[in-house]
């Protein structure tokens, strides 16, 4: 069976909650490390002001006994703080006096969709006449428990050697250096404590400064943020079909993160840019014992022909600026037709530097899915034997 994930929930409803299917059973399960994810994700220059008091208050409701998971679905379910606030304009059940939703001042009917929000659309499609029915879900609050789910995936990789940092290397117009050296899980620490998630200093103060002026000029911004994946041994993923192709998969996982609009693989789109010669990673013998052979360059990002290489897989996502304005764009009034200014939502003024901590969860869910798919197993230790035959009867051992 395939990991898979499903998660359920809206914004301002009483909880996310979302299940983790195809875990094999003895994983470690640490409610600490869960809770350290959640908390990673609500950090950052430029955050909105609900996650400085969105505690991500989450219980275990299943899969998991005495710490490690028993090879049934993992439940989770993490409570939203602000639902008494919410409890008339969100009730699942119709209000027996609709004059109580209006009067909790958050039930009158959204009819000015954002430009560059899934509002109009969603209204459209769904033949909706307000877009609270359709923003709540499109809400960038799902991710908290895409976090939550892949921390236990993470255990996963743990347990096998992979690892797995991210950092940012654009916000606007502000951009790490090309030379940077690309930063390794020992520096994720050092990463998380910068208020932009920046491995480069300098930059990241001059990033938090053009967050500044986009909130002084009622604007948001965008980025880029860079995942970087170690120990992923070669073979994962295939070359036989579409859908199976490992870079397929990573890139439809970050693309599926709200508002990410672009994603590149290794050197990515400076590969369109020059001449074969300096395209392609040379292969050469090994330089240490034990390794048959090495490439000497990693442009591929870990992936070739669909499959990891044994290199460290490398990834770049490209996210838009917020579309909710505290200077909202022009619109239409769904309700009447005429011209309008959008709604406003409370949101960030930059997401980017936690949007690399989901980033990071899409990519650890992919990455245990495709490793479960090459091993097999029911148990972690299954899953282990299995990883360690295949590794030692390779025709050849790649490295970094």
């Amino acid at each position: 069976m395939s990991l898979r994930y499903l998660t359920a929930g809206e914004s301002h409803g009483p909880a996310l909650v979302g299940i983790l299917e195809g875990m094999p059973a003895g994983v470690r399960v640490d409610r600490e490390a869960i809770a350290q994810q959640l908390a990673r994700r609500r950090t950052g220059h430029g955050r909105s002001p609900r996650m400085s008091f969105e505690a991500d208050t989450f219980e275990i409701l299943g899969g998991v006994r005495h710490g490690l998971t028993l090879g049934s679905p993992v439940a989770l379910v993490i409570r939203n703080t602000e639902w008494p606030k919410w409890r008339h304009a969100m009730a699942v059940d119709a209000p027996d006096d609709p004059d109580t939703v209006a009067a909790s001042g958050r039930g009158t009917p959204l009819t000015r969709p954002r430009p560059g929000h899934a509002d109009l659309v969603g209204m459209q499609k769904y033949r909706f006449d307000d877009a609270r029915n359709v923003l709540e879900r499109a809400s960038a609050r799902e991710t908290a428990m895409r976090v939550g789910l892949a921390a236990v995936a993470r255990g996963l990789l743990d347990a096998v050697g992979i690892d797995i940092v991210s950092h940012v290397v654009r916000i606007g117009a502000v951009a790490v250096d090309d030379d940077l050296e690309p930063p390794t899980p020992a520096d994720q620490q050092r990463i998380d404590e910068d208020p932009v998630r920046c491995a480069d200093v300098d930059a990241s103060k001059l990033m938090q400064a053009a967050i500044d002026d986009a909130k002084a000029q009622r604007d948001t911004l965008g980025g880029v943020v860079e995942v970087l994946v170690h120990g992923v041994p070669p073979g994962l993923g295939s070359h036989v079909h579409w859908d199976r192709k490992l870079d397929t998969r990573l890139a439809a996982a970050l693309m599926s993160v709200q508002a990410f609009k672009a994603v590149e693989i290794g050197d990515g789109l400076r590969l369109g840019r020059v001449p074969g010669s300096q395209a392609h990673d040379e292969i050469a013998p090994a330089d240490r014992e034990g390794v048959a052979v090495r490439r000497l360059t990693d442009r591929a990002g870990g992936v070739e022909g669909g499959m990891s290489t044994g290199a460290v897989l490398r990834m770049r996502a490209t996210m838009k600026p917020i579309s909710s304005l505290t200077q909202p764009l022009r619109t239409v009034d769904t309700d009447t037709g005429e011209s309008a200014v959008a709604i406003t939502q409370r949101s960030d003024v930059c997401a980017v530097p936690r949007a690399g901590v989901v980033a990071e969860a899409v990519v650890a869910h992919e990455v245990a899915r495709a490793l479960l798919e090459k091993t097999g197993g029911d148990s972690l230790a299954e899953v282990r034997d299995n990883l360690e035959r295949y590794l030692a009867h390779l025709p050849v051992t790649s490295m970094p």
